[in-house]
C-alpha cells in the first residue's frame, strides 16, 4: 500500500476549505460565538417578522364581543405582567400583547391573568393607555395607587432619571401585584419582547420539567426562575473555562502520538509503521491536528456544542431580563430582597440573590420569546457595548428563536390542543 503524504495533505486541505465555506455561509454565519459570524444574517428577523405581523393583525381585529379573559382563581395557572414605558419614537406594547394572545385557545386564555402596568406618575403619557384594545384585552391595566407623598417620590425619580432605582421599584411593584393573585407561577415580560406561537403550552411543559429536575437535585421541586429568553452571545468560549479547553485540546493532541507508538511497538517490522514514524509525517499530522482544533473553536460553541432542546440549568452567562417565570413563593422573597437593595438592575440583583442563597436557575431552549426593541426605555444606548452600527438593545437577540417555522408551530399547537381535549374527555369519562 502506497502512502502519499501529498495526497493526504491536499485532501485534508480540500476538506478544511469546504468546511470553512459551509460554516461561513450557513451554520456559523448565525452563531454569535463564531469568528465566521455574519451580523447581517444573524440578526435577520426571520420568524420574528412573521410573528409581529400576526400580532399586529390580532390587535387590529380586536372585537370586544369575542374577547376571552382570565377564568376564576381556581383555573388560573400563570400571572403575566408587562411593565410598559412610553418610549420615544417606538412603541412595542401592541406587538407584545398581540403575540401573547394570538393563537391561544379559550381554555389557555382562561388560565392566564394578564396585567399591563403603566409605570408613569401620569399614565396618560403612554400612547396605549386610553386605547380600547388595551383595557379590552388585558385583565388589568395597572397604575400606581399611592397617595401624594409616595407619588412625589416617583415623580422625583422620573425627573432625575434614576433608571436603576425606578426600574427596580416598578419591577417590584408589578411582581408584588402578581403575588397577590396567588397563581402558582408568575411571568414578567418586557414590553419589547414578542412570544412565539404556542408559548403558553411550552412554558407550562417547561415549568413541569424544571420542577422534576429540581426535585432530582434537591429532593423538592424548588427553583428560583425559568428563563424564557436569553441571548447566545455570552455562551461562547468564555475565558473562565480556558483550563478546560486547554486540557481537552491536549488530550486530543495525544491521540496521534499514542496511535503511532502503538503501531511501532505492536508491528515494528511493518512498512506502514515505519513510514508513519518519519519526521515529515509526524509534523504533517500535528499540523493538520492543530488546524482541526483551531477550526473547531473558530466554528463557535453554539455550532459545535449547541445547548440541548428543553430545560437545563443556566446559572452563568444568562442574559437578559426580557422574560422570566418565578414560582409565587420565590417572587415574594425577591420582592423583599429588591426593596432591601433599593437600587440596581433587576437581572443583576436576581443573580446576586441566587448566588447568595444557592438557588437553582433554569432556561428553556430554544427561547420562547424574542427581544425586538431597538431603543432602551432608558434612552439611546449606543456605547462601548454596541457594534456593527447596532445599539446595545438591538444586540439583545435570541438567534435560536429565528429558526422557528410558523407553519410547524401552528401544527404543533393544534396537536397539543387535541391531546389536551382527549385527556379531559378521558378524565371526565373515568
Amino acid at each position: 500500500m502506497h502512502f502519499s503524504l501529498s495526497r493526504l495533505t491536499v485532501g485534508f486541505a480540500v476538506f478544511v476549505a469546504f468546511s470553512f465555506f459551509y460554516a461561513i455561509n450557513s451554520i456559523s454565519a448565525r452563531d454569535p460565538t463564531s469568528v465566521f459570524f455574519n451580523p447581517r444574517k444573524g440578526y435577520a428577523p426571520r420568524y420574528s417578522a412573521v410573528r409581529r405581523q400576526q400580532a399586529g393583525a390580532f390587535i387590529s381585529a380586536y372585537d370586544p364581543a369575542t374577547v376571552v379573559k382570565a377564568g376564576d382563581e381556581k383555573k388560573r395557572k400563570l400571572c403575566v405582567g408587562i411593565p410598559s414605558y412610553n418610549r420615544e419614537a417606538a412603541q412595542y406594547l401592541p406587538d407584545a400583547v398581540g403575540s401573547l394572545l394570538d393563537g391561544l385557545t379559550p381554555e389557555e386564555r382562561q388560565e392566564i391573568y394578564l396585567i399591563v402596568f403603566i409605570p408613569h406618575s401620569k399614565p396618560e403619557v403612554h400612547p396605549a393607555y386610553r386605547e380600547h384594545w388595551l383595557s379590552g384585552l388585558a385583565d388589568e391595566v395597572l397604575i400606581y395607587g399611592y397617595g401624594i407623598d409616595r407619588m412625589q417620590y416617583i415623580r422625583d425619580m422620573e425627573q432625575k432619571r434614576k433608571f436603576d432605582e425606578k426600574s427596580l421599584f416598578d419591577y417590584s411593584y408589578l411582581l408584588d401585584r402578581c403575588t397577590e393573585l396567588f397563581t402558582p407561577y408568575i411571568a414578567i415580560l418586557e414590553d419589547d419582547a414578542i412570544a412565539m406561537d404556542g408559548w403558553y403550552h411550552r412554558t407550562i411543559a417547561a415549568i413541569h420539567e424544571a420542577e422534576q429536575q429540581a426535585a432530582l437535585r434537591r429532593a423538592k421541586p424548588d427553583f428560583l426562575y425559568l428563563r424564557l429568553f436569553y441571548t447566545e452571545e455570552f455562551l461562547g468560549w468564555n475565558a473562565e473555562d480556558w483550563k478546560h479547553y486547554l486540557f481537552n485540546s491536549i488530550y486530543v493532541a495525544i491521540v496521534p502520538t499514542l496511535v503511532i507508538f502503538f503501531m511501532r511497538f505492536a508491528q515494528p517490522t511493518k512498512k506502514l509503521s515505519l513510514v508513519l514514524m518519519t519526521r515529515r509525517i509526524f509534523i504533517a499530522m500535528y499540523a493538520m491536528l492543530a488546524v482541526f482544533i483551531l477550526t473547531y473553536f473558530a466554528l463557535g460553541r453554539i455550532t459545535v456544542l449547541p445547548l440541548p432542546v428543553g430545560v437545563h440549568e443556566m446559572s452563568q452567562f444568562g442574559c437578559c431580563s426580557q422574560a422570566f417565570v418565578f414560582p409565587n413563593t420565590k417572587a415574594r422573597e425577591l420582592v423583599i430582597y429588591f426593596k432591601e437593595r433599593h437600587v440596581g438592575y433587576m437581572d443583576v440583583l436576581t443573580e446576586d440573590f441566587a448566588d447568595e442563597r444557592g438557588e437553582l436557575r433554569y432556561a428553556v431552549t430554544p427561547s420562547l420569546f424574542q427581544h425586538v426593541g431597538k431603543r432602551s426605555s432608558k434612552g439611546d444606548d449606543y456605547g462601548k457595548m454596541s457594534k456593527w452600527g447596532m445599539s446595545v438593545a438591538e444586540k439583545i437577540w435570541s438567534f435560536g428563536f429565528e429558526k422557528f417555522d410558523w407553519r410547524a408551530l401552528k401544527k404543533e399547537h393544534e396537536e397539543v390542543t387535541k391531546m389536551r381535549h382527549q385527556g379531559q374527555q378521558t378524565s371526565a369519562s373515568g
